[in-house]
């Protein structure tokens, strides 16, 4: 399965962000930022990347979030942990 992560740098921020997913019916798991991302708060929001479409369209609609660093592609490679930035286009984020 293909994931996609929310990294933000507050864990205030990645709270809310997974609530408000949460009330939009977006299965998620808040997990521990992987060391290869770098400036987070420690925690990031983990989804199915087949929401990430919905996950766009409610940040369009909702917004306020803060702190946004970005989302990561991750997955699982023979074992390895596989990331790629996806998007940090702030203008969704205001």
């Amino acid at each position: 399965m293909n994931y996609t992560l929310a990294v933000f740098k507050s864990r205030f921020a990645t709270l809310n962000f997974a609530n408000l997913l949460r009330a939009n019916n977006v299965p998620v798991a808040i997990i521990n930022t992987p060391s290869q991302i770098g400036s987070a708060c420690g925690i990031s929001v983990k989804f199915l990347s087949d929401y990430y479409s919905k996950v766009q369209t409610i940040i369009a609609t909702k917004g306020g979030l803060n702190n946004f660093v970005g989302f990561y592609s991750y997955g699982d490679n023979s074992g390895r942990v596989m990331m790629l930035k996806v998007c940090e286009d702030s203008r969704f984020f205001h």
